[in-house]
């Protein structure tokens, strides 16, 4: 009547819940190395903007050539 599931009911819904799992963990996974490497290329480009001349972002004023707080006193 109404004793609950049965073992065999127990056991496959174990089993389900077990792949479920897996297969989130995989998806997750994936999900990680996505962002691990876009991380990388994000890191990787940033390095080559970093050497060009002439682009915005920050500017030291001491090491500018002659143009620096530093080169007013040369």
């Amino acid at each position: 009547m109404c004793f609950g599931p049965s073992a065999a009911e127990k056991q496959a819904a174990a089993e389900s819940r077990e792949e479920a799992d897996r297969a989130k963990r995989a998806e997750i996974e994936t999900r990680a190395n996505q962002k691990r490497e876009d991380i990388t290329e994000a890191m990787e480009g940033r390095e080559e903007r970093r050497g060009m001349r002439g682009g915005a972002g920050r500017r030291s004023l001491f090491r500018a050539s002659g143009g620096g707080f530093l080169g007013r006193f040369k």
